[in-house]
């Protein structure tokens, strides 16, 4: 896209900082870790509880791995043609080091999955009914031990073979494979041999439920969870890479180093398994709520219903899901609005929770979606809004390549930059060159996100306000401990909070943190 030269105003926005232990800050969440620790560090280390499932080579992956977090995890010798001064990787001090938690590995609650069980299970014709069986798997072994052990677990790592994600996932092509008969016919939910009538004289089709959900592992298993605690997927391959190579040697699938695994793993133990996330925005206005619209339409649904959420985030950077009414959402191919009283009932939710923990009202609350907002939701937003409370609506858009903006030298704009183009519309680079690490990760000329602040119940605030916070909420991801994300939080993890939402096991969990989420 281009535009006349006298119409272009460039900003820079600098990075935000994070606080850590001490009230220290730090732009990157390694340093920051490594330096001071979790911005809520205890004084003495945590005992954490951890449960582990899988097959026993997984359990043995995980307690091998786990005893590796005890000590420092380096960062490899750079390969052939790569600097020696990688600043994009950082050495792993240790758990306790840098987390100030801990845990033993060997009095993990480790409940063991046959491999055969497994493989036999995504061999059923019917996807719906083989992802439903494997997840039942490890389902079923964490129900009997929570009836038959009084210790609580802090947080279910469930490891899986390769196996579970290449074919347990929607569309997974399962070719090759001798695939078994199970319950269900292949493509119908009919059943190959109709069940004995039950008592009353009808055919027992409550197993069919199976069929309300999109078939995929990974969504059934955060889904279910919900009313369990937070779990923490992860593949055999990633924990030990170098157990399953190719015939030339070579490991089957491209990991990232041990020290980056460790990191990310290590950050997501943390940040489920303690009370406040490991580090917070440092520098974000007091009374501020930022919450991201979510829709998913609802799988097999025959009105073509959708379901919708919001994610509510604050400066302490953790979240809370709010589960929303199902409905008529869906207006267009990318379009959903709510009508006006599933919009007040939504909004009312997050008001009064924000309220019970801070002791009143937000003085601004920013709703960020990737659609407009019509007349009957916006009004519905302001209407559930105290007289205090300022309601700003933002779209945030992802573009593609229709917009560049290219400067002198090896590396591509800064991250930060943004294109002003009137006082509410930007566009925002939030990936690019970054000083400090001396690189951009990211295999293209980076795209930038389109801002629009679309309407606001009192004064709108600045572009320049909006684009500082959206920033900000770019670096607060704690499933991983990345220097920053190219998306908000508020947007980054919508179309995930929404998949498992729609599942059939999370009806009834109106409400629950973010972190059993991701």
């Amino acid at each position: 896209m281009k535009f006349p030269e006298k119409s272009l105003q460039v900003e820079h926005f600098n990075e935000p900082l994070l606080e850590f232990a001490y009230a220290q800050r730090s732009p990157h969440p390694k340093d920051g870790l490594f330096l001071y620790g979790p911005h809520a560090k205890a004084k003495r280390t945590r005992e954490i509880r951890v449960g582990v499932v899988g097959t026993s080579d997984g359990i043995a992956h995980f307690r091998t791995w786990a005893r590796k977090l005890k000590s420092v995890v380096p960062v490899p010798p750079p390969g052939k043609g790569e600097k020696a001064d990688r600043l994009h990787l950082a050495n792993f001090p240790g758990l306790e080091e840098a987390f100030g938690i801990s845990f033993d590995p060997d009095e993990c609650s480790a409940l063991s999955i046959q491999l055969k069980d497994i493989d036999r299970s995504t061999r059923i014709f019917n996807l719906n009914e083989a992802v439903d069986k494997v997840a039942r798997l490890y389902i079923d072994r964490v129900d009997q031990h929570r009836r038959n052990d009084e210790r609580s677990v802090d947080v279910w790592v469930l490891v899986l073979p390769d196996i579970v994600y290449e074919r347990c996932r929607p569309q997974s092509k399962r070719t090759g494979l001798a695939m078994e008969l199970g319950d269900f016919k292949k493509r119908q939910k009919a059943k190959e041999n109709l069940p004995l009538l039950s008592a009353m004289g009808a055919i027992d089709q409550s197993d069919e439920a199976i069929f309300e959900d999109v078939p995929d592992f990974h969504r059934r298993i955060k889904a279910e969870f919900l009313r369990i605690a937070p779990t923490q997927l992860v593949r055999e391959t990633t924990l030990a890479p170098g157990a399953f190579v190719n015939k030339a040697n070579y490991p089957v699938r491209k990991t990232q180093d041990a020290a980056t695994v460790a990191w990310n793993l290590a950050t997501g133990l943390y940040y489920k398994t303690q009370p406040k996330p490991p580090w917070r925005l440092a520098d974000v206005r007091p009374g501020v709520c930022y919450i991201g619209m979510v829709y998913k339409s609802l799988p097999n649904d025959p009105d073509g219903h959708a379901c919708c959420a919001a994610q509510m985030f604050l400066n302490e950077g953790d979240g809370v899901v709010f589960r929303g009414a199902n409905g008529p959402w869906k207006t267009g191919d990318y379009e959903y609005h709510l009508k006006a009283s599933a919009a007040k009932d939504l909004l009312e939710l997050v008001l009064k929770t924000y309220s019970e923990e801070h002791g009143g009202p937000p003085k601004e609350l920013f709703i960020h979606g990737q659609t407009y907002f019509n007349d009957e939701e916006w009004n519905a937003f302001v209407a559930a809004a105290p007289k205090e409370t300022n309601v700003v609506g933002v779209r945030i858009r992802p573009t593609g390549g229709e917009t560049k903006l290219f400067r002198d030298g090896d590396y591509p704009v800064l991250r930060g930059t943004a294109l002003l183009l009137d006082d509410q519309t930007a566009y925002l680079w939030t990936t690019g060159y970054v000083p400090q690490l001396d690189t951009y990760i990211g295999p293209e000329t980076p795209n930038p996100l389109h801002i629009t602040v679309m309407r606001s119940k009192d004064a709108k605030p600045k572009i320049g306000t909006v684009l500082d916070d959206i920033m900000g909420l770019t670096k607060i991801n704690y499933n991983s401990c990345n220097f920053n994300d190219g998306l908000p939080v508020t947007v980054r993890f919508a179309r995930m909070v929404g998949d498992v939402l729609t599942m059939g096991s999370a009806r009834g969990e109106e409400r629950q943190p973010f972190k059993f989420y991701v």
